[in-house]
């Protein structure tokens, strides 16, 4: 099999969903921005069972971050978003959490399953990068190849049960004048995160350095142009971290579940 971070930009958009999860389920690492143009991509959080439903009440308390797009009972490894897929292995690198440490990064999950453990699927910002791109608002870490710069934050998130944190948001420099057609855009994609959650001055959020992302790599900001903030599904994973249940699973940032659902499952008129 060719090595997928050697195919062209255009190679990549083109690539089918089931073929893109072909490469992750051979254990090829790469973050998924630009790969399979005008599919949903999607965040993962896993937990036992006996987490499922603080999870669910917390994703419910905060939608901006943790709109869900499906949800796999305890022991199931696909869905009808991955026709033919599986959970265990067609994401190109998985976080293993224990007592909120990170214990191990890996490209299957076989080693880490148990028959209660519960998936939920969640929005990626991802999604829109497309719609963004047809209206010629140029993507800074799909143009520099890297990974989105995703960064902790001074906002809460909604505690549920034993689950709390701060939110995560991803970052995107967009021109000032494309500014207000970047929000028109996503705010249409509610269940991808929809619009910013803020423009501007990174301290407002408590970010003192865009130079130094919590998750993902920095990206060069063009002159003339503005940070602009999303709700990122990184979000549970930082809740994770604080909270230390004894076993949750994630995507590692940047690589994502890659659906069979077309983007525009997710438009709203």
């Amino acid at each position: 099999m060719e090595e997928l971070r050697s195919l062209s930009p255009a190679r990549k958009a083109k690539l089918t969903p089931a073929e893109a999860r072909e490469y992750f389920r051979a254990g090829q690492v790469l973050p998924t921005a630009g790969i399979s143009a005008g599919y949903a991509q999607a965040n993962l959080m896993i937990v036992p069972q006996e987490l499922a439903f603080d999870f669910l009440l917390f994703a419910q308390r905060n939608p901006k971050s943790c709109p869900i797009l499906g949800v796999l009972e305890a022991g199931e490894v696909t869905s009808e978003l991955l026709a033919g897929g599986d959970i265990h292995t067609d994401v190109p690198l998985y976080f293993v959490y224990e007592n909120g440490m990170k214990v191990a990064e890996t490209t299957s999950l076989h080693e880490y399953w148990r028959d209660d453990l519960v998936t939920f699927i969640v929005g990626c910002s991802f999604t829109f990068e497309s719609a963004l791109m047809d209206e010629g608002i140029r993507v800074a870490h799909i143009d520099q190849d890297v990974n989105v710069p995703m960064y902790k934050t001074n906002r809460r998130s909604s505690s549920a049960g034993s689950l709390s944190g701060p939110m995560v948001v991803s970052m995107r420099p967009i021109p000032a004048s494309q500014v207000a057609d970047a929000v028109r855009i996503t705010s249409r994609y509610p269940a991808v995160h929809g619009a910013p959650v803020h423009i501007g001055n990174p301290e407002e959020l408590g970010i003192q350095d865009l130079s130094r992302p919590d998750f993902g790599d920095a990206v060069q900001i063009p002159e003339g142009s503005i940070p602009v903030f999303w709700a990122c599904g990184v979000t549970p994973q930082a809740a994770v971290m604080e909270s230390r249940p004894a076993l949750a699973i994630g995507h590692a940032p940047g690589h994502m579940l890659i659906t069979d659902a077309r983007d525009s499952r997710y438009q709203v008129p």
